[in-house]
């Protein structure tokens, strides 16, 4: 018999030994369809999540500079930035004036902010998707906000930002910074923060020790400082989804080396009359390893495809309560794929391997035993 031959008799009889233990290896493939896909759907999430943060921060500014008052932020008087403005390095610097509202009937925050340029006319805003959503109102309509001494102000929609914008304009509301000052009661001459750019990134750390040397009282935060205590929160709200993935994990081995203790008495059998008509031992175990390839990767395959359409089609279903965690307002968002060589191969050696290995090693043992021996077990 030609190699060529004995091949085709070893893929030959790898087909038939799976169908003629078609449920068993269904459930098998099922279960490990389950794993996979767990697994997977962390991994694309949790990657394009991040990735997603990384983008939508990536204007944010270079450096803010907050007010300090017994450890609080506290309102920044605007002879400040004449003070910051002789720091060489420092390309420009502005006032930003914005605060959060709560409203108590719908029990959400909101964050307001004025604008750069004069588009909103005194009387009108700008709002997120989320609230013009929560509040069923649209562009023309009233809305009320109770100011902070108890009156009421009533605004003009001007605008709803678009949905593409959802991410970070959800809970926004846009108005002029005189409406803002009376709303909030912030005075003249004073504002929440400072922005910077600077000439250099590298001198950011340089431009922070002087700004602090010169004003004591202040704090500056870098935009890479940013970027790490959204990624901490990100971690924490990601904290149950990573206790699933572990047991996920655990779980995967469990069954992996339950599999690997050893083969059933048919599957036994089976290996002693294919040593008693003469397959090697090689032979056999290649036959067990296209038996448990069959089976491993078309459960990768399969479960990848799924946590693929559940993170990027369904906008990750199952982790969503996880991610908004106790925000009221959260925005309507499709995450954009970002899935690497890396990842799926992270997870091809997390997933197929074990599971690979534990069917070749009890196959292995059994194809060493004498063949009878094996048969009357």
């Amino acid at each position: 018999m030609s190699r060529i031959e004995a091949q085709r008799n070893i893929l030959d009889f790898t087909l038939s030994s799976l169908l003629r233990r078609k449920r068993k290896n269904a459930a098998l493939i099922l279960v490990y369809t389950l794993v996979v896909f767990l697994i997977a759907s962390v991994m694309f999430f949790t990657h394009s999540i991040r990735k997603e943060a990384s983008l939508v921060l990536k204007d944010a500014p270079e450096m803010v500079v907050q007010k300090l008052v017994a450890g609080r932020q506290d309102l920044m008087p605007l002879d400040y930035i004449e003070k910051i403005k002789g720091i060489k390095g420092i390309s420009s610097i502005k006032g930003r004036l914005w605060g959060y509202y709560f409203d108590p009937f719908f029990g959400a925050n909101y964050t307001l902010m004025s604008p750069d340029d004069d588009r909103l006319p005194s009387g009108t805003i700008a709002i997120g998707e989320g609230i013009a959503k929560d509040r069923k109102v649209h562009a023309g309509d009233m809305v009320a906000l109770n100011a902070y001494n108890g009156e009421t102000m009533l605004f003009k929609v001007q605008e709803i930002f678009s949905a593409e914008s959802a991410l970070v304009s959800a809970d926004l509301v846009l108005m002029s910074i005189d409406d803002l000052r009376n709303l909030f009661g912030i005075p003249k001459g004073k504002v929440t923060d400072l922005t910077l750019k600077v000439r250099n990134p590298r001198e950011l750390g340089t431009i922070a020790q002087k700004i602090v040397q010169t004003l004591p009282d202040t704090r500056p935060i870098t935009r890479d400082e940013i970027l790490r205590t959204y990624d901490s929160i990100f971690n924490w709200r990601g904290g149950v989804i990573i206790v699933i993935l572990f047991v996920a994990v655990i779980s995967f081995f469990i069954f992996a080396w339950d599999r690997a203790s050893g083969l059933g008495a048919e599957e036994k059998r089976e290996i002693g009359i294919l040593k008693a008509i003469g397959w090697e031992t090689s032979d056999v175990i290649l036959m067990k390893f296209w038996e448990g390839m069959v089976i491993s990767f078309s459960s990768f395959l399969l479960g990848v495809l799924l946590a693929y359409a559940h993170v990027y089609f369904t906008s990750s279903l199952l982790f969503e309560p996880v991610l908004k965690g106790w925000s009221v307002i959260y925005p309507d968002f499709k995450l954009i794929p970002f899935i690497d060589a890396y990842q799926i191969s992270t997870l091809f050696f997390l997933t197929v391997l074990p599971y690979t290995v534990s069917t070749i090693v009890p196959s292995w043992r059994a194809a060493t035993i004498d063949p009878d021996l094996v048969m009357r077990t």
